[in-house]
């Protein structure tokens, strides 16, 4: 066990995120009940060990697809507008949340939904507003779920299949571990998709140019939108801002507590906190 992952165990706040292709299923595009009530599972286990999470959760355009239909009939191609889609989020939210209530509520946990857009962070009085929120669910023992506020956003997925927004929260509630839940192992020297000579990297001390160009070019499933580039853009955030990091793959999702336990599971990030680090100004200019 490294000394990086030997001190997962003892993180006290920490945020996971999981995609859209994570919690349904590929053939239908429906929820996959089993596999979120697994994680609603893991994550109340991690709450009741005495620390603080938060879920940052895709998932609403799917659900709103699946119930009207789009996803259903697979030899119709829904290829959705813009409205179309901010239309299925506005649909998708409220049963996405209504599935996350009825499990927590099985582990007797208290969740509340939180729905963001990039100005939550580049508005100073809305990103006050939304750390004060976070910090006072926080102290009340709820779980936030997390989302980008597809309904009224301008810009297609402008945040990017939630990885940025994980640790723009993980940054926002002074997180000390993020976790990346994927539908990859990790970071790659090269898209493993395409070059079957791709080298697996199970810790990275710092971000350098090198791993930024790593992720340049690959991409997400295509229920997702996220590919390594803006896991790497996370992981930069949440590093600069104080908080280790882990990409790791979605498959099994006892994965949390093996990573918290301290095992090599994905891609592990060594926090690198930066006193000048300034959120809103990194948000603005990566979100261009």
């Amino acid at each position: 066990m490294s000394s990086l992952r030997d001190d997962f165990k003892n993180k006290k706040r920490i945020v996971v995120k999981i995609g859209s292709s994570s919690i349904n299923h590929p053939e239908s595009g429906g929820m996959d009940f089993s596999r979120i009530e697994l994680l609603v599972r893991q994550l109340c286990d991690i709450h009741n060990s005495g620390k603080d999470v938060a879920l940052v959760s895709s998932g609403a355009i799917a659900a709103g697809k699946y119930a009207i239909g789009y996803g259903r009939d697979r030899s119709v191609s829904h290829e959705l507008t813009l409205p179309q889609k901010q239309a299925c989020a506005a649909i998708g939210q409220g049963r996405l949340m209504n599935i996350y209530e009825k499990f927590f509520s099985e582990y007797n946990q208290l969740p509340a939904q939180v729905l963001m857009t990039k100005d939550t962070i580049l508005n100073d009085t809305n990103r006050e507003n939304a750390t004060n929120t976070f910090r006072a669910l926080l102290d009340m023992g709820v779980i936030p779920i997390v989302n980008e506020n597809d309904t009224i956003a301008t810009h297609e997925i402008e945040i990017g299949d939630n990885d940025t927004l994980s640790a723009m929260v993980a940054s926002m509630i002074d997180a000390d571990l993020l976790i990346l839940l994927s539908d990859i192992d990790g970071l790659y020297t090269d898209d493993p998709n395409r070059n079957p000579d791709a080298r697996f990297i199970g810790e990275v001390d710092e971000i350098t140019d090198e791993y930024l160009e790593m992720g340049k070019g690959s991409t997400g499933t295509g229920m997702g939108t996220g590919g390594m580039s803006t896991k790497l853009n996370a992981a930069r955030i949440a590093t600069m801002s104080g908080a280790d990091m882990v990409i790791c793959s979605s498959k099994d999702l006892t994965v949390l507590g093996r990573i918290i336990a301290g095992e090599e599971v994905g891609t592990a990030f060594r926090s690198n906190r930066d006193e000048s680090f300034d959120l809103k100004s990194f948000v603005s200019e990566i979100l261009k």
